[in-house]
């Protein structure tokens, strides 16, 4: 039964899921999300007063949860490298209508947190992971970061519970689409779902050429042809991805396809920023300060009446209406307001 409190925006979408950047930092440098030759030794993160503290974040995801909200994704940045997290976490397990609590992270401090975040109420992990050859993988991550440990942060988070797991790949035509079949084969029969993710003009720094993508119907043909595939219906309005399982019952494949086959049209997500900007798009310009507003001295009931104004007034279709002129438009980077 749908939330009576659910606001809808100018298309009739809901705010369902809610991503919070913990941070704009990161200890990778993914030639997709962060290259080195922007963000070098010299760049300029965010000061730490300027970032939003867990009492602070806290408030505007239970405003947001009082409007609809019932999935909140911690991300980055890499979340990791946050802090006593595991803090944050067990606040926001403390909200009831919260159903998913989740974290998005490379898996390079997983080991040594996954058990310490599922104690304190974390339901599940995604962990980036865009090759299984150290050499192909660390050209993308572009630090040297081998394959292993972040396959150790995985088996981690399984053995804490924080399961069912998922595992983001970004393919990059001329990069990793060699890794398409080894992602699959190796979790296949694991109960870890691999999500191919086609290439994004997220940013204004990372070269995107239209060119690079890897089509998402590309690579379920080519999974299709080793083991064969069936389509799998969505869980629920607003998944991102495409879903398929292996005939064979060996467990299930994702495909996110925001290039080729827009789904803006059951876009329900919001995301905020670490310094406190909410951004109702991924290929945002622009997000709408809270961080200003929360530290005023606005209520509760204040901070819930500007996040639905911000909402209902929402129209974002940007993947719909992609264009050569928009591609090139200043775009808030991924790393400031997390995948």
């Amino acid at each position: 039964m749908p939330n009576p409190l659910t606001v809808l925006d100018t298309l009739g979408r809901p705010m369902r899921d809610l991503r919070v950047s913990v941070t704009d930092r990161c200890n990778f440098r993914c030639v997709y999300c962060m290259p080195k030759e922007v963000f070098g030794r010299d760049h300029a993160f965010l000061p730490r007063a300027e970032i939003l503290d867990f009492e602070e974040i806290e408030r505007v995801v239970r405003a947001s949860v009082a409007l609809g909200v019932r999935k909140v994704r911690l991300t980055g940045g890499e979340p990791l490298v946050r802090r006593n997290l595991e803090t944050l976490v067990g606040m926001l397990a403390q909200i009831d209508a919260i159903e998913d609590l989740t974290l998005t992270t490379n898996a390079s401090l997983l080991a040594g947190h996954a058990q310490t975040l599922a104690d304190a109420g974390l339901h599940r992990v995604t962990v980036s992971l865009d090759a299984l050859d150290d050499a192909t993988f660390q050209a993308m991550n572009d630090v040297g970061f081998p394959v292993s440990r972040v396959i150790d942060g995985i088996a981690a988070a399984d053995a804490a519970g924080l399961g069912p797991i998922k595992v983001n790949a970004v393919i990059r035509r001329g990069l990793n689409e060699h890794a398409i079949g080894d992602l699959a084969n190796h979790f296949r029969g694991t109960g870890t779902t691999v999500r191919f993710i086609e290439y994004m003009d997220v940013g204004h720094s990372n070269g995107w050429r239209l060119d690079d993508v890897v089509p998402a119907a590309e690579v379920v043909a080519a999974i299709d042809a080793r083991w064969p595939l069936e389509p799998v219906g969505s869980d629920y309005r607003g998944e991102v991805a495409q879903r398929y399982r292996y005939r064979d019952g060996a467990g299930e494949i994702g495909v996110i396809s925001s290039v080729t086959q827009p789904f803006c049209g059951d876009c329900t997500r919001a995301r905020l920023s670490a310094d406190g900007q909410l951004f109702t798009c991924l290929f945002a310009t622009a997000g709408h300060d809270l961080r200003g507003l929360v530290r005023s001295g606005a209520d509760d009931a204040d901070l819930a009446d500007v996040l639905r104004a911000i909402w209902t007034g929402r129209d974002d279709r940007y993947s719909e209406l992609r264009t050569l002129e928009t591609v090139d438009l200043p775009k808030v980077e991924m790393s400031f307001i997390g995948g």
